[in-house]
This record gives C-alpha cells, structure tokens and sequence, in this order.
C-alpha cells in the first residue's frame, strides 16, 4: 500500500519537471536560452509602429532629386511708353537735323560745343524765336585772329524763352535768314561748314548758349552757358527741358555786358611794307658819230 503511494507521487515530481524544462529553458548561469520577445509582439495594442528607411549608404542607392522646372514668364502685352515729363513751357529740337551728329561734352577752353557733322547738315533753330545776327562772309583771317570773326559765317537766334543761340562755322546761310526773321523751331537757318578758324578741321557746328546783347559784345555770342547736358536731352527725347533759368541766373551774377576774359585778343594788324619802285636806269643819250667816209 505504501509502495504504491510513494510511485504515484514519483511519477508526479517527473511529470512537473519535464513540463518545467519545456517551458522556461535556463542556459549556462541563469541565463535564457529564449530569444527576447520582437517589438510586435510586445507592442501595446493601441501603439503605432512605424518603419524606417535605411540610409541611402547601406541600401547603395540614392533617391534622385527632382529636376528643376524652369518656369516662363506669362506674356504680356507691349508695354506703353511713356512721355517724359513736361518741364516747360517751350519746346527744343537738336540743332543738326539730317545726317548724324557728335559733340563733346567736356568744357575745352568756352563753354559751348563743337558739333561734328557732314558738310552741309543742316543747322535748324532749337526754339522758336527771332534772328538776331547773320554773317554771311567769312572774315576770319590767321593773320589776326580777331575774336568776332572765329566763328566765320554765322546765325544767331533769340528764342522766346530769352535765350541767344549761336551756330557758326557754317558753309552757307539759308535763303531768306535776316535779322529780324522770326523762325520756328526746326526751321533750317544754314548749312555746316568749316568757315572761320574751323578752315583746317573737319567740317562742324560752333554751337553757344548765351543772351542777347549788342553786335559789339561778340564774346557773350560765343558762349557763356554749357550746353550739353540740354543737348543730351533735346536728343533723347526730352525736349521741354530749358536752359532758361540757368541762363537768367548766370545774368544776374555777371550783368548782361560781362567784360572779355577769354580769347579776347587779336594778333594786330600787320603793318604793310612800304614799296618802293626800282628805279629806272639812265638812258645814255645817243651820239651820232661821222666819219670820214661819211
């Protein structure tokens, strides 16, 4: 009876220890031989798993950027061009009209320009106005060098804004330009030459801003404000800008009969050489000589 007992509960103890040996293997030292449970698995049921790329290095291939897209401007319409803007009340023309033109913008030894254009251009007034002084001969000689003869043949214009316009160096003055004549603007007053001391140079037009004086005052004829920055306009298309007001202002400052201060003089008159007729040989008087025979 008590042999039985103690086989069933042997059989028992064997029983517990195979099934322990199933369930929880133990490796050398305590440690389980189980590998540990995947994040999936362990993983609340109400957790997000998300799955990361490896990098670009391990997979050995790079994502391709996207190509730029080159973008185009939507078309448009033409656009309007616009006037510039009125600042004043007169109206200018550049003073060549006809062929093309070139002039320095620097000041050289006056303040006026020279103007570089084919023989025969047209010089045309830059405003309407009246003519005040017109040479139509050319006087200049390098004997003298006088100052009122430089410009050789000549036209100047008293325009309506109170300005004096100066062309010189011309070739010829147009048919009909006298003091006196009024002119409009772009009227053709005369042809580009090279008269007056010009005479050795290529053919141009001696253009001066200045005021109105007597003939005898020749030297504010030839210049006394700087004209290029209005010719720069006049060319470009801005053809109210006046030189008025910097012309009234430089009046004020000098007076209207400003003494000469630059190339004022003339080489004198050369002083003729007395001629003296050669005088005649004594014609000897003829004799008449007889001889013995005769």
């Amino acid at each position: 009876m008590r042999s039985g007992h103690i086989a069933r509960l042997a059989a028992v103890a064997g029983a517990v220890l195979v099934t322990g040996a199933c369930a929880s293997p133990v490796g050398v030292a305590g440690v389980s031989t189980v590998p540990p449970a995947s994040a999936e698995l362990v993983a609340a049921p109400d957790s997000v798993t998300a799955t990361i790329p490896p990098p670009a290095a391990e997979t050995g291939s790079a994502t391709p950027s996207p190509s730029p897209v080159a973008v185009r401007p939507p078309q448009g319409e033409e656009p309007v061009p616009v006037p510039p803007p009125k600042v004043s009340e007169f109206t200018y023309t550049f003073p060549v009209q006809g062929c093309e033109a070139t002039y320095q913008r620097k000041l050289l030894v006056l303040p006026k320009t020279t103007i570089w254009a084919g023989k025969g251009c047209s010089f045309v007034s830059p405003v309407d106005g009246v003519v005040h002084e017109v040479n139509i001969k050319n006087r200049w000689k390098p004997s003298t060098d006088r100052g009122q003869d430089r410009e050789g043949r000549f036209v100047t214009v008293a325009g309506e804004d109170g300005v004096l316009y100066l062309g010189g160096h011309l070739d010829s003055v147009a048919p009909g330009i006298a003091p006196g004549t009024r002119v409009k603007t772009g009227q053709v007053l005369g042809q580009i030459g090279n008269s007056g001391n010009a005479r050795d140079t290529a053919s141009n037009l001696y253009f001066a801003i200045s005021w109105k004086t007597e003939p005898s005052v020749w030297w504010v004829r030839r210049g006394m404000v700087k004209p290029w920055n209005y010719l720069d306009a006049w060319l470009k298309g801005n053809r109210t800008l006046s030189p008025a007001d910097e012309t009234r202002a430089l009046v004020k400052r000098t007076g209207r009969t400003p003494a000469c201060a630059i190339l004022c003089t003339s080489k004198p008159e050369p002083t003729p050489t007395p001629t003296r007729k050669p005088r005649k040989k004594p014609v000897e008087e003829s004799r008449q000589v007889t001889t013995l025979n005769g």
